[in-house]
């Protein structure tokens, strides 16, 4: 026990020390104390309940001496003149078995030992006697007459059961014996007539002889005794016969019991309570370990990043900052940490446009998905920052200030511009490459609108040298030369806006003009190729925002691919369909022809630049559709045509 209690008291927790000795030392002490006290409770009770026992068993023990010498001293009192009368006899005898002290007969013996008076009479069937019935027992008269005194004799077993032994008293008159009195009682009844009920409720009273034989025993045959028997000598009658007393097991009193639930209760309590202290000190100390670990992990991760970190009250006062955000702007977290709008690393030029998005951010409504700003460093030099701010929540769930995330993209920006203007030369190159295709269809489609002129000039020239001058027919003349002349500068300038570099416009733009517009460049070169063109176009047809030339351009390539893939069909076959209707989606156009098809492995890499399977290609004119479709929000894709050859199909959403 004292080394269990001893490894108890090691058992500490890690990094608590000795001082978790003590509440483990109390804690012992006190278990200690609780179990001496029920120990000692508990033998309080069994001493206690042990002299209770005692004190009854010699109180029961007096009180039947009492009762058996108060009968010797009655039995005594009968004569010889009183035994000789019948009647007299009885009456005596009654009153003696009347008295409650167990006699059931009461026998007058002359000197001579012949058995004269007996009340109640003596019967076979209702006592047997020491000796097969011979009652009073002789050898006990021998012994009263010798000692001149009581006597009483071994008990003896009667019909039904029942014990019984005999006191002889013996008689003198002028010191002669005159006679013996003779009282025969039963154990049974002694035990009935003495034994008062509320010892009987306490414990079973047996009575035993020498042998251990039960001569009688008076118990409640519900109940169960416990171990603690005290047992004294029956005296009188003596040979042997002792009264046995066994406590019978008591239920504890409420209040007892109470008081013991009652400790037990807090005991199990105080055990539970300072268990669970100490696994709440435990994981208090391992959840401030696992803090102090997480927050220096953090702390190096933060200083380990490249993003600015900048942390904001609900006022806008800088909390935190982690040196990124310092390097990026120039300013120390001390000088940073406290400060509140206007920030000295806000741009000069853009210090309304910063504090109106400070503003909404502070209330709410600031941009989810994070906005772009231009912010000065300490040397006086401007950068672009991305940044993205989230509400920082406290362990209540409660709004404490604002976190952003500040990334310099200055160089994206940069490679962002250098894209664009490379794109934009790339499309021009293509356009370019286009138009060098298109030159003899272009200079046909030029000529016609200049022979028109040169015919109408020569005709009013004509007409003024011959001096017939025709004023109406000079006018209807001059009138077509300059709608020859207009178309010829429509032409122009449509092949100039096709070619010319410029930025991309967002400007309303009807669907059938840059259909019209891609239809036109391509007519003539695929009359020439022997490649008719149908179109089928929807009369619901939205007005959509974005530029009409890189629209036109987009599906002039679209159409281009698809001549030359159907060049080679002729006849009926030699058909370019274009489709244009109105989605969910928005409008949809869609080029089919009735070439050979795209094979399966080409499919993956068709949108990538620079691949083509053409001899002289360049590999760059789907994948600058794709870009023109993508930056009107659109897609593009293709499809095997049900009746041979492709179809590609490209959409833009309505308000793109």
């Amino acid at each position: 026990m004292a080394n269990t209690v001893l490894r108890f008291l090691r058992r500490t927790s890690p990094g608590a020390g000795w001082p978790w000795l003590f509440p483990r030392l109390a804690f012992v002490l006190f278990a200690g104390a609780v179990f001496g006290l029920f120990w000692l409770t508990e033998r309080s009770d069994r001493e206690e309940q042990r002299a209770t026992l005692i004190s009854d068993v010699l109180w029961l023990e007096q009180d039947l001496r009492f009762h058996l010498s108060r009968n010797e001293e009655r039995l005594g009192q009968i004569h010889a003149r009183e035994a000789g009368n019948s009647v007299l006899f009885d009456n005596l005898a009654r009153v003696l078995l009347a008295n409650g002290t167990g006699l059931r007969q009461i026998l007058w013996v002359d000197a001579a030992g012949r058995l004269r008076r007996a009340l109640p009479a003596p019967t076979e069937d209702y006592q047997v006697g020491e000796a097969v019935g011979i009652i009073p027992s002789a050898e006990t008269f021998s012994l009263a007459r010798s000692l001149g005194k009581p006597a009483y004799g071994p008990a003896y077993p009667i019909v039904g059961g029942d014990w019984q032994f005999e006191v002889h008293v013996p008689v003198f008159e002028n010191g002669v014996l005159t006679g013996m009195s003779v009282g025969a009682y039963s154990v049974g009844a002694i035990l009935d007539s003495a034994v008062p009920w509320w010892l009987a409720e306490r414990y079973r009273i047996q009575i035993r002889d020498n042998t251990a034989t039960l001569l009688g025993s008076r118990s409640k045959v519900s109940a169960e005794v416990r171990e603690g028997e005290y047992q004294i000598p029956f005296e009188p009658p003596g040979r042997g016969i002792s009264i046995h007393a066994t406590p019978y097991r008591t239920p504890p009193s409420p209040a007892g019991r109470m008081l013991s639930v009652a400790v037990a209760v807090l005991a199990i309590l105080v055990v539970v309570s300072f268990w669970t202290l100490r696994r709440h000190v435990q994981g208090r100390l391992a959840a401030e370990q696992a803090l102090r670990t997480e927050h220096q992990f953090r702390k190096a991760m933060e200083d380990s990043v490249d993003t600015g970190l900048r942390a904001r009250d609900l006022e806008g006062r800088i909390t935190y900052v982690n040196p990124a955000f310092c390097r990026l702007v120039g300013w120390s977290s001390e000088e940073l940490v406290g400060r509140a709008p206007p920030m000295p690393y806000w741009a000069e030029d853009e210090i309304e446009q910063i504090r109106t998005i400070h503003d909404s951010i502070l209330s709410g409504l600031g941009p989810e998905s994070g906005f772009e700003i231009r912010l000065r460093h300490r040397d006086g030099h401007v950068f672009w920052a991305l940044i993205h701010e989230s509400p920082l929540i406290d362990e209540n769930g409660r709004q404490t200030g604002w976190m952003g995330s500040v990334i310099d993209i200055s160089e994206r920006k940069r490679m962002e511009e250098l894209a664009r203007q490379h794109q934009e030369r790339v499309q021009a190159s293509a356009r370019l490459v286009a138009m060098g295709e298109m030159a003899s269809s272009i200079a046909h489609e030029i000529n016609q609108p200049l022979a028109a002129i040169a015919s109408y000039n020569t005709g009013c020239l004509n007409l003024l040298k011959a001096g017939t001058v025709d004023v109406e027919g000079l006018v209807g003349a001059l009138g077509k030369s300059v709608e020859q002349a207009q178309r010829a500068g429509r032409i122009i300038r449509r092949i100039y806006g096709f070619v010319r570099r410029s930025e991309p416009r967002s400007e309303p733009v009807a669907v059938m003009e840059f259909v019209d517009e891609a239809i036109s460049m391509t007519r003539a070169d695929a009359a020439r190729q022997g490649v008719r063109l149908e179109v089928d176009a929807t009369a619901d047809l939205p007005v959509l925002n974005g530029d009409q030339v890189l629209l036109a351009q987009a599906l002039f390539n679209l159409l281009r691919n698809a001549v030359e893939a159907t060049r080679d069909q002729g006849g009926a076959e030699a058909v370019v369909a274009i489709g244009v209707r109105r989605t969910a989606d928005g409008v949809e156009v869609a080029v089919a022809d009735r070439g050979g098809g795209i094979p399966a492995e080409t499919g993956p890499k068709l949108f990538e630049p620079f691949y083509t399977t053409k001899s002289e290609g360049m590999g760059m004119g789907l994948n600058i559709t794709r870009s023109i479709i993508e930056s009107h929000r659109g897609r593009l894709w293709f499809e095997a045509n049900p009746g041979g050859g492709s179809i590609f199909r490209f959409c833009i959403p309505e308000g793109s």
